[in-house]
């Protein structure tokens, strides 16, 4: 009757817990030799201990279904942003709140949060000091369709993280929007029509700028002469006249673009670390060997750090890289959480903005809450030293222990990028080099399934592979997902093997 009980609850776990039958069958050598009941009860509280110390569970989302199924009827799709459809549960989830590095589902279910609502959340969720400078400002008011002496401060703090002279900010509510900001300041300060954009890079999701984010080489043309592939449907055709496509990382293919198009190029705009591909730092030299070509031929370079910016080493890929672009645009980690965009550059540049020859407007640019949430942030920044570096290590460590649990366990999940924003893909190369590298080589199959199993163990990962470190993330959390990782790899590699 024993072993038939012992024979049950291994089917179970097997079943249930796949991850964990290799610590089983090892425990199993030791004690099997004289079954008793003694033994047997021994063995079950082995399993219970070991489920507790792995932080495994089965999380369940029935009422993240039943509000879906609500949504739909009202809201369409059920979601307000289309990348919330990829969760890696059965239906979108549903939260009920969340603090610092952790999230709740509307079924009780907590989750270390990796995706950290996409990256603006770098103290983690509601950070007390930045909720609380936000209650303060907006009971004077929250949009005055006027200026107010915090948004100078705001402008003033960001570029001094900036590290520039002679600079001048405009802001606004969304990276889309500010990135449309800033590829019609190209246009009218050079007079140019054409601008480069690379494979695998995201600015938005508006028409003149959607193209070849993510395409299927099936459709994107030879590598030498990439096609514009539009990303939606119902997109204005016409705007993929005005805009080049390229490979990114490959100055010569760049070269040749700009031998073939000359002054008719406005300017280039670039992820400067491909936060939306693999997180990939370019080649060394690559940036400044772009930013001389721009400048021969009197086009402008432009950096997107709507993802990095004031969250990366350093504060900014300027600072990183030592390179200036001659625009740069920010959003996200900016303001902690809350919405705001950011476009700064060269005054001489800039001035087409601040005379009205380049029009931008916006109810909800500058708002109370948005200012004093970026004012708070920003004194957060400055006010700690060691606030970028010590983001940087514990991602870092992250970074070092997948790759580490890759060659202990024998399967190819690898983890490149910086320590404040890195991805995770499954490959047998060490190093991804642009979109099509990615295409070729990661299996984006074999990653969904990974995050699957870890959702249900509690840890949270973004569809698109890219991992968002905050604050409040602690070492404990850390140790936690590299543990659930690990039993998820395990149980990642039976399930392959059947």
């Amino acid at each position: 009757m024993h072993l038939k009980l012992l024979h049950l609850q291994i089917f179970l776990v097997d079943n249930l817990y796949p991850c964990l039958i290799l610590e089983i069958n090892n425990y199993l050598e030791n004690i099997i030799s004289e079954f008793s009941y003694h033994k047997f009860l021994k063995f079950s509280i082995f399993i219970l201990n070991l489920l507790h110390k792995s932080g495994i569970k089965m999380n369940e989302i029935n009422n993240s279904k039943k509000l879906y199924s609500k949504a739909k009827k009202y809201i369409a799709g059920g979601i307000s942003s289309q990348i919330r459809v990829l969760e890696h549960s059965e239906v979108p989830l549903f939260i009920s709140n969340a603090k610092g590095s952790k999230i709740w589902d509307v079924d009780g279910n907590e989750y270390i949060d990796y995706i950290q609502g996409m990256g603006p959340n770098i103290f983690g969720h509601a950070p007390d000091f930045l909720n609380e400078n936000v209650s303060k400002e907006i009971k004077n008011g929250m949009i005055y369709a006027a200026q107010f002496d915090k948004e100078i401060e705001v402008a003033e703090k960001s570029l001094e993280i900036l590290n520039v002279k002679d600079w001048t900010v405009r802001f606004a509510s969304s990276g889309t929007e500010i990135d449309q900001l800033l590829i019609r300041l190209m246009r009218g300060y050079t007079n140019r029509q054409l601008f480069v954009k690379f494979e695998g890079h995201y600015h938005g999701w508006m028409d003149s700028i959607n193209y070849s984010v993510h395409p299927d080489l099936e459709l994107a043309g030879d590598s030498s002469s990439p096609e514009a592939i539009p990303e939606s449907k119902g997109m204005d055709q016409n705007t993929k006249n005005s805009v080049i496509i390229a490979r990114w990382n490959d100055i010569d293919h760049l070269k040749q673009i700009f031998e073939k198009y000359g002054n008719q190029i406005a300017g280039v705009l670039m992820e400067p670390i491909l936060a939306n591909t693999n997180c990939i730092i370019p080649d060394d030299g690559y940036i400044q060997s772009v930013k001389k070509l721009c400048h021969d031929n009197g086009s402008l370079i432009a950096f997107d750090e709507v993802i990095t910016g004031f969250r990366i080493l350093k504060g900014s890929a300027k600072e990183y890289f030592d390179v200036t672009p001659d625009l740069s645009t920010f959003a996200k980690s900016f303001a902690g959480g809350f919405p705001i965009a950011m476009l700064a550059g060269k005054r001489e540049i800039m001035n087409f903005i601040a005379d009205g020859t380049v029009y931008h407007g916006g109810s909800f640019n500058s708002n109370v809450a948005s200012i004093a949430a970026a004012n708070a942030s920003l004194d957060h920044m400055i006010g700690d030293k060691n606030f970028f570096y010590n983001l940087e290590q514990k991602g870092q460590k992250l970074i070092h222990g997948i790759n580490a649990l890759s060659k202990d366990l024998d399967i190819d999940i690898h983890a490149q990028g910086l320590g404040s924003v890195f991805s995770i893909s499954f490959t047998e190369k060490e190093h991804i080099r642009d979109w099509r590298d990615h295409f070729t080589n990661c299996d984006e199959n074999k990653y969904k399934s990974f995050c699957e199993i870890a959702f249900k163990k509690g840890i949270r990962l973004s569809s698109n592979g890219r991992v968002h470190l905050s604050t409040a993330h602690t070492e404990n959390d850390l140790e936690k997902t590299l543990e659930v990782f690990k039993h998820s790899l395990i149980e990642l590699k039976q399930k392959l093997s059947r």
